[in-house]
């Protein structure tokens, strides 16, 4: 095999869960031109430093996990969005060996697929901040705080879009103002959603 990787072959020997099957996509994996890295813990393959695929394990599955997974024409309908608000990646998930063995020739097409993505420079076309809606109670205290509406346009993007994301994720009025109320401070420190 090619450029096996210390760190991920010591992974490996300590994972709990999903050992067998773990391995069986690596060996997938590592047939593809990539490079194998370990990074936020996990087995992840890039190819000119951008990452392609990343090995997941969780309680109830494993997941071969495409970062533009959006971007693969998915001709065999097995990718699915890690979350419903999941704009780019796409995972496959499994839950034994042997069905992993059995895809293989078609990981290994979808693989090559997500190579060529990468060696393409296509880029996810990301839906900008300004295309989620902002909830009224949101906009409301915006308009009534400018400290509060130039520390949240002062925020990424990405923080901007959880924030709204968990603002209108509430039906009711009242639930969103007091999840709005709870946050103001947050954003007034400039700190993201799950920023401690």
């Amino acid at each position: 095999m090619n450029n096996m990787n210390p760190k991920v072959d010591d992974y490996l020997s300590k994972v709990k869960k999903w050992q067998e099957e773990l391995k069986e996509l690596r060996l997938i994996v590592l047939d593809s031109q990539l490079t194998e890295e370990l990074k936020w813990g996990k087995p992840c393959y890039t190819f000119q430093n951008n990452n392609v695929v990343i090995l997941q394990g969780f309680k109830e599955s494993c997941a071969l996990l495409f970062a533009k997974g959006a971007l693969l024409k998915d001709s065999n309908g097995i990718l699915e969005k890690p979350g419903e608000n999941t704009q780019a990646a796409r995972r496959i998930p499994f839950t034994n060996a042997r069905e992993i063995v059995e895809m293989a020739t078609i990981l290994k097409a979808y693989v090559n697929e997500a190579v060529e993505v990468e060696k393409a420079g296509l880029k996810v076309n990301f839906k900008t901040t300004d295309e989620f809606s902002i909830p009224e109670e949101f906009q409301n205290k915006l308009d009534e705080i400018p400290a509060l509406k130039s520390a949240f346009y002062a925020l990424t993007p990405g923080r901007q879009r959880a924030y709204l994301l968990y603002f209108s994720g509430a039906k009711q009025s009242k639930t969103r103002e007091s999840r709005v109320e709870k946050y103001m401070q947050q954003i007034l420190d400039g700190k993201g959603l799950n920023d401690r």
